[in-house]
């Protein structure tokens, strides 16, 4: 596994939205914009923790007895572990421990949020971009007072 690999099998999960954020590229299931949640991070810049994912407590215990999985510099307190290479799995075992983020987050998401993302395609996209252009107003308002 690598980040074009693991970037293109967590596009082709539901629901999911990738933003360039923080030095690196965020994963959420669902828009921001609609209460979305961040489950997997991959960070860009070379010599440094290639991807940190969203792993639940009992899971978390267990990943970081494992050589080259550590608790996540900052969201270590929700449960997320960081891989210090690619290596640390087979590419299968990735698969299944991003799937696994993925499941976790979306269970984790309010039933509004959920039902949302259950929107035809077209209805959702629009529902987002009112939602962005919401925020962006409030946004602008904030930094005006």
């Amino acid at each position: 596994m690598n980040a074009e690999r693991a970037r293109k099998f967590l596009l082709g999960l539901p629901y999911v939205v990738e933003t360039a954020q923080w030095g690196g590229l965020v994963f959420w299931v669902g828009d921001k914009a609609i209460g979305g949640k961040m489950f997997v991070m991959l960070n860009l810049e070379a010599g440094e923790l290639p991807i940190s994912y969203s792993a639940g407590e009992e899971r978390m215990a267990e990943l970081v007895e494992r050589n080259g999985i550590l608790p996540a510099p900052y969201l270590a307190r929700t449960f997320w572990v960081a891989a210090e290479r690619w290596d640390v799995f087979r590419t299968a075992e990735w698969e299944s421990e991003l799937e696994a983020a993925h499941t976790l987050t979306y269970r984790k998401l309010p039933p509004k949020t959920r039902r949302v993302l259950g929107l035809p395609k077209a209805e959702l996209k629009q529902l987002i971009l009112e939602r962005r252009k919401v925020l962006a107003a409030k946004a602008a308002k904030k930094r005006k007072s």
